[in-house]
């Protein structure tokens, strides 16, 4: 979530999210699928979010998981990593 200064950010951290995938190198890989284990970390200021303690201050970790979930099965890169530069440019702030 950003590259900046992490000194007064908060790091969210969401492990363990399984889904099913179409990603690989290889032509089966695309064509029957595989899981994947994502494991994400991501730094936020969430200091209003604490002070309000309105849910609209802060991110959705439902929202991470469900355009995680949507997404992925749909893309058929050849490297994971192409995947998470689009899907954290998504998430990320300044």
């Amino acid at each position: 979530m950003g590259e900046g200064n992490l000194e007064n950010q908060d790091k969210l951290i969401l492990r363990g999210l399984q889904f099913y995938g179409f990603h690989g190198v290889h032509p089966v890989e695309k064509e029957q699928g595989q899981k994947f284990l994502v494991d994400i970390d991501a730094w936020l200021d969430l200091r209003i979010a604490g002070e309000t303690d309105d849910i609209t201050d802060t991110v959705s970790y439902t929202d991470i998981y469900s355009d995680l979930e949507e997404a992925l099965p749909f893309s058929k890169n050849n490297v994971t990593e192409a995947y998470y530069l689009v899907f954290g440019g998504k998430y990320s702030y300044s």
